[in-house]
């Protein structure tokens, strides 16, 4: 017996996890792309606009890349802690499916491993959505006593 006390958004909330998903493989595969300053900033004075106002290029490019690929760490260990709560065939069902460098169809990996591919990736997906935080609310709208999702 299962109760739905919140109206999740399952389609929202798969593409929300796909999205995660992706972000961290190519993360993994590729690492952190670091941005770099276009110009070299010149030693000489020069005069501003009344503002005062100053452009700090390579500050904001500084701190651009650490936070960005502190962001991206803490979204792989925050993975890897969701992972470890699936069991076995679902973390190899998301592992084939999302995470790993081959493109391959999720029929064909499930067909390998004996498994019937909706039931145990849509159960994984659900878990990994908690986990992470990224389930998706459907709005309710208050129709007079009526409520509609």
């Amino acid at each position: 017996m299962t109760f739905n006390i919140l109206p999740i958004d399952h389609k929202a909330t798969r593409l929300a996890v796909e999205e995660y998903l992706e972000t961290v493989r190519q993360y993994q595969q590729i690492g952190f792309v670091r941005r770099e300053a276009a110009i070299t900033q010149a030693y000489s004075y020069r005069e501003h606009q009344s503002t005062n106002a100053i452009s700090k290029q390579t500050e904001d490019i500084a701190t651009y890349n650490v936070d960005k690929e502190a962001k991206f760490q803490a979204k792989d260990r925050l993975l890897d802690m969701a992972m470890s709560k699936l069991s076995n065939i679902q973390r190899k069902v998301i592992q084939r499916s999302y995470l790993d460098n081959e493109a391959e169809f999720d029929y064909i990996s499930c067909g390998e491993m004996g498994i019937s591919e909706s039931t145990i990736k849509i159960e994984a997906l659900s878990i990994l959505a908690a986990a992470l935080r990224l389930e998706v609310i459907k709005e309710q709208i208050n129709y007079g006593s009526e409520v509609v999702c």
